[in-house]
């Protein structure tokens, strides 16, 4: 394969990579939800609704599935003082350029759906910025 299509191709998710990518954006999108200590049906039909619309619904992944285990995960991180570690994982799991993207917007959509955007949730989201914006 020539060098431009193998580097236009680097960071594409590919199928195999597809459900981790897919795990950590719910993963990221659920942090910010849950940023403010505070959680509404609104914020997490707004991630289902990004879930959706961005055809993450496959054979090997379900949103309805992963919720409760990534519910989990960033309960503990944030618990643990641990949200950095969990961005970092996060970020580590992202490779497709596309995703990456658009995680912030979807994050800021997530955010801003109860139309109150706190000062944990703000701090979160320039953190996100800087990783994948």
């Amino acid at each position: 394969m020539n060098q431009r299509l193998k580097d236009l191709y680097t960071h594409v998710s590919v199928h195999a990579t597809a459900d981790r990518e897919h795990e950590a954006a719910i993963e990221l999108l659920l942090l910010v939800m849950m940023a403010d200590h505070h959680i509404s049906t609104d914020e997490v039909d707004e991630i289902r609704h990004i879930s959706d619309d961005s055809g993450w619904e496959t054979d090997t992944f379900s949103f309805d599935q992963y919720i409760g285990p990534a519910s989990a995960r960033v309960r503990t991180a944030l618990a643990d003082h641990e949200v950095e570690a969990l961005l970092d994982d996060i970020d580590g799991r992202v490779a497709s350029t596309v995703l990456r993207a658009a995680l912030f917007s979807a994050a800021r959509d997530v955010a801003g759906v109860d139309h109150e955007v706190d000062a944990d949730e703000e701090s979160l989201l320039g953190q996100i910025a800087a990783r994948f914006d």
